[in-house]
Protein backbone atom coordinates (compact mmCIF):
# COMPACT_ATOMS: atom_id res chain seq x y z
CA UNK A 1 0.00 0.00 0.00
CA UNK A 2 1.47 2.91 -0.85
CA UNK A 3 0.92 6.53 1.70
CA UNK A 4 1.68 10.36 1.27
CA UNK A 5 2.09 11.86 4.33
CA UNK A 6 1.80 15.48 3.80
CA UNK A 7 2.88 17.22 7.10
CA UNK A 8 5.02 20.07 8.20
CA UNK A 9 6.07 18.96 11.40
CA UNK A 10 9.40 17.16 10.68
CA UNK A 11 8.83 15.20 14.08
CA UNK A 12 5.38 14.26 13.28
CA UNK A 13 6.51 13.54 9.74
CA UNK A 14 9.41 10.96 10.17
CA UNK A 15 7.71 8.76 12.98
CA UNK A 16 4.57 8.70 10.56
CA UNK A 17 7.18 7.58 7.97
CA UNK A 18 8.73 5.46 10.30
CA UNK A 19 5.93 3.60 11.87
CA UNK A 20 3.82 2.70 8.89
CA UNK A 21 7.05 1.72 6.74
CA UNK A 22 7.65 -0.75 9.34
CA UNK A 23 4.31 -2.26 9.10
CA UNK A 24 5.22 -2.39 5.39
CA UNK A 25 3.85 0.44 3.68
CA UNK A 26 5.47 2.37 1.23
CA UNK A 27 5.37 5.81 2.57
CA UNK A 28 6.24 9.04 0.63
CA UNK A 29 6.39 12.43 2.16
CA UNK A 30 5.91 15.99 1.19
CA UNK A 31 6.79 19.27 4.17
CA UNK A 32 4.17 21.78 1.93
CA UNK A 33 0.46 21.56 0.41
CA UNK A 34 1.91 22.28 -3.18
CA UNK A 35 4.30 19.41 -2.95
CA UNK A 36 1.66 16.98 -1.69
CA UNK A 37 -0.57 17.79 -4.66
CA UNK A 38 1.99 17.33 -7.02
CA UNK A 39 2.71 14.03 -5.92
CA UNK A 40 -1.33 13.13 -5.37
CA UNK A 41 -1.30 13.39 -9.51
CA UNK A 42 2.35 12.12 -10.06
CA UNK A 43 2.64 9.04 -8.17
CA UNK A 44 -1.36 7.97 -7.14
CA UNK A 45 -0.96 6.78 -3.55
CA UNK A 46 -3.86 4.87 -1.79
CA UNK A 47 -4.08 6.91 0.86
CA UNK A 48 -3.02 10.62 2.09
CA UNK A 49 -2.21 11.72 5.42
CA UNK A 50 -2.78 15.44 5.34
CA UNK A 51 -2.31 17.99 7.91
CA UNK A 52 -4.34 21.51 8.03
CA UNK A 53 -1.67 23.52 9.01
CA UNK A 54 0.44 23.66 5.95
CA UNK A 55 3.13 26.64 5.19
CA UNK A 56 1.81 27.49 2.05
CA UNK A 57 -1.70 26.42 1.40
CA UNK A 58 -4.66 25.84 3.84
CA UNK A 59 -5.44 22.83 4.42
CA UNK A 60 -8.76 22.67 3.93
CA UNK A 61 -8.73 24.40 0.62
CA UNK A 62 -5.84 21.83 -0.20
CA UNK A 63 -8.93 18.87 0.23
CA UNK A 64 -10.80 20.65 -2.02
CA UNK A 65 -7.71 21.18 -4.85
CA UNK A 66 -7.10 17.33 -4.43
CA UNK A 67 -10.68 16.27 -5.17
CA UNK A 68 -10.71 18.14 -8.54
CA UNK A 69 -8.18 15.48 -9.98
CA UNK A 70 -8.82 12.55 -7.71
CA UNK A 71 -10.99 10.06 -5.21
CA UNK A 72 -7.96 9.23 -2.78
CA UNK A 73 -8.99 8.91 0.58
CA UNK A 74 -7.89 11.57 2.63
CA UNK A 75 -7.23 11.20 6.17
CA UNK A 76 -7.10 14.83 8.12
CA UNK A 77 -4.53 14.27 10.98
CA UNK A 78 -4.55 17.98 12.73
CA UNK A 79 -4.27 19.38 16.04
CA UNK A 80 -7.60 21.15 15.12
CA UNK A 81 -10.28 19.93 16.91
CA UNK A 82 -13.19 22.62 16.81
CA UNK A 83 -16.72 20.97 15.64
CA UNK A 84 -16.89 23.09 12.52
CA UNK A 85 -13.13 22.31 11.35
CA UNK A 86 -14.18 19.06 11.52
CA UNK A 87 -17.04 19.53 9.60
CA UNK A 88 -15.59 21.61 6.83
CA UNK A 89 -13.13 18.80 6.11
CA UNK A 90 -15.45 16.26 6.16
CA UNK A 91 -17.87 18.38 3.93
CA UNK A 92 -15.00 19.38 1.94
CA UNK A 93 -13.94 15.82 0.71
CA UNK A 94 -12.29 14.21 3.95
CA UNK A 95 -12.75 10.63 4.30
CA UNK A 96 -11.58 10.32 8.11
CA UNK A 97 -10.07 13.00 10.71
CA UNK A 98 -7.46 12.51 13.39
CA UNK A 99 -6.51 14.86 16.23
CA UNK A 100 -3.39 15.16 17.04
CA UNK A 101 -1.42 13.71 19.53
CA UNK A 102 -2.06 10.13 18.10
CA UNK A 103 -0.38 6.84 17.46
CA UNK A 104 0.90 5.08 14.60
CA UNK A 105 -1.29 2.30 15.42
CA UNK A 106 -4.86 4.37 15.37
CA UNK A 107 -3.65 5.90 11.86
CA UNK A 108 -2.83 2.44 10.82
CA UNK A 109 -6.54 1.21 11.93
CA UNK A 110 -7.75 4.12 10.38
CA UNK A 111 -6.30 3.83 7.17
CA UNK A 112 -7.95 -0.01 6.96
CA UNK A 113 -11.42 1.18 7.83
CA UNK A 114 -11.06 4.25 5.20
CA UNK A 115 -9.66 1.52 2.63
CA UNK A 116 -12.64 -0.52 3.47
CA UNK A 117 -15.69 1.40 3.12
CA UNK A 118 -14.35 2.19 -0.07
CA UNK A 119 -13.62 -1.02 -0.93
CA UNK A 120 -10.19 -1.45 -1.63
CA UNK A 121 -7.82 -3.65 0.67
CA UNK A 122 -10.84 -5.34 1.67
CA UNK A 123 -10.35 -9.34 2.25
CA UNK A 124 -12.34 -11.22 -0.50
CA UNK A 125 -15.67 -11.86 1.32
CA UNK A 126 -15.97 -8.54 2.58
CA UNK A 127 -17.33 -9.62 5.84
CA UNK A 128 -15.76 -7.79 9.57
CA UNK A 129 -16.45 -10.84 11.76
CA UNK A 130 -16.37 -10.24 15.81
CA UNK A 131 -17.36 -12.77 17.56
CA UNK A 132 -20.44 -14.42 16.65
CA UNK A 133 -21.60 -11.84 14.81
CA UNK A 134 -20.32 -11.58 10.79
CA UNK A 135 -21.22 -8.38 8.48
CA UNK A 136 -20.57 -8.70 4.56
CA UNK A 137 -20.48 -5.32 3.06
CA UNK A 138 -21.06 -6.41 -0.25
CA UNK A 139 -24.57 -8.06 0.62
CA UNK A 140 -25.27 -6.22 3.85
CA UNK A 141 -26.30 -9.55 4.95
CA UNK A 142 -25.40 -10.04 9.11
CA UNK A 143 -25.55 -12.66 10.84
CA UNK A 144 -25.26 -13.64 14.73
CA UNK A 145 -24.88 -17.41 15.51
CA UNK A 146 -25.25 -18.18 11.82
CA UNK A 147 -28.65 -16.26 12.26
CA UNK A 148 -29.79 -13.72 10.28
CA UNK A 149 -30.46 -10.21 11.87
CA UNK A 150 -32.62 -8.01 9.92
CA UNK A 151 -31.23 -4.45 9.67
CA UNK A 152 -32.27 -1.03 8.36
CA UNK A 153 -30.04 0.65 6.37
CA UNK A 154 -28.47 2.92 8.72
CA UNK A 155 -28.56 0.54 11.52
CA UNK A 156 -26.14 -1.65 9.06
CA UNK A 157 -23.98 1.42 8.22
CA UNK A 158 -23.92 2.08 12.26
CA UNK A 159 -22.90 -1.31 12.76
CA UNK A 160 -19.99 -1.36 10.17
CA UNK A 161 -18.64 1.60 10.92
CA UNK A 162 -18.47 0.78 14.71
CA UNK A 163 -16.88 -3.13 13.67
CA UNK A 164 -14.32 -1.60 11.58
CA UNK A 165 -12.94 0.45 14.12
CA UNK A 166 -13.55 -2.47 16.77
CA UNK A 167 -11.77 -1.72 20.14
CA UNK A 168 -11.96 2.00 19.12
CA UNK A 169 -14.25 4.86 20.69
CA UNK A 170 -15.92 6.12 17.83
CA UNK A 171 -17.87 9.30 19.28
CA UNK A 172 -21.58 10.61 18.33
CA UNK A 173 -20.58 13.57 15.87
CA UNK A 174 -17.82 11.28 13.88
CA UNK A 175 -21.31 8.69 13.84
CA UNK A 176 -23.22 11.48 11.90
CA UNK A 177 -20.60 12.77 9.76
CA UNK A 178 -20.12 9.40 8.69
CA UNK A 179 -23.31 7.65 8.78
CA UNK A 180 -25.59 10.35 8.29
CA UNK A 181 -23.10 12.66 6.62
CA UNK A 182 -25.21 15.66 8.25
CA UNK A 183 -22.80 16.28 11.11
CA UNK A 184 -23.76 18.33 13.81
CA UNK A 185 -27.10 18.82 11.87
CA UNK A 186 -28.58 16.04 13.53
CA UNK A 187 -29.28 15.61 16.78
CA UNK A 188 -26.99 12.94 18.64
CA UNK A 189 -30.33 11.80 20.03
CA UNK A 190 -30.37 9.95 16.44
CA UNK A 191 -27.37 7.91 17.26
CA UNK A 192 -28.88 6.95 20.66
CA UNK A 193 -31.63 5.77 18.59
CA UNK A 194 -30.08 3.41 16.34
CA UNK A 195 -28.17 1.84 19.05
CA UNK A 196 -31.10 1.44 20.82
CA UNK A 197 -32.56 -0.48 17.88
CA UNK A 198 -28.79 -2.60 17.02
CA UNK A 199 -28.82 -3.47 20.71
CA UNK A 200 -32.16 -4.96 20.74
CA UNK A 201 -31.71 -7.17 17.70
CA UNK A 202 -28.12 -8.21 18.92
CA UNK A 203 -29.91 -9.29 22.20
CA UNK A 204 -28.36 -7.25 24.63
CA UNK A 205 -29.19 -3.78 26.64
CA UNK A 206 -27.41 -0.81 27.35
CA UNK A 207 -27.07 -2.05 30.78
CA UNK A 208 -25.76 -5.40 30.03
CA UNK A 209 -23.69 -4.99 26.73
CA UNK A 210 -21.59 -7.70 24.63
CA UNK A 211 -20.62 -5.97 21.83
CA UNK A 212 -21.74 -2.23 22.13
CA UNK A 213 -20.29 -0.60 24.76
CA UNK A 214 -20.85 3.07 25.62
CA UNK A 215 -18.19 5.13 26.81
CA UNK A 216 -19.85 7.88 29.14
CA UNK A 217 -19.33 11.27 27.57
CA UNK A 218 -17.36 10.31 24.38
CA UNK A 219 -19.06 7.72 22.32
CA UNK A 220 -19.49 3.80 21.56
CA UNK A 221 -16.86 1.29 21.18
CA UNK A 222 -17.56 -2.29 19.89
CA UNK A 223 -15.79 -5.08 21.41
CA UNK A 224 -14.91 -8.99 20.61
CA UNK A 225 -17.35 -10.56 23.41
CA UNK A 226 -14.51 -13.23 24.06
CA UNK A 227 -11.60 -10.84 24.07
CA UNK A 228 -13.37 -8.33 26.45
CA UNK A 229 -13.76 -10.04 29.95
CA UNK A 230 -17.09 -10.26 30.31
Amino acid sequence: MSILVVEDDTAIRTALQRGLREREHAVAVAATGLAGLEQVLRDRPDVVLLDLGLPDVDGLTLISMIRTASEVPIIVITAQDDDPTMVRALDGGADDYIVKPFGTDQVAARIRAVLRRGGKGAAPSSALRVGDLVIDDRTRVVTLGGEPVELARKEFDLLWLLASRLGEVVTKREALAEVWQQAYATSDRTVDVHLSWLRRKLGETAAEPRYLHSVRGVGIRMVDPGESGR
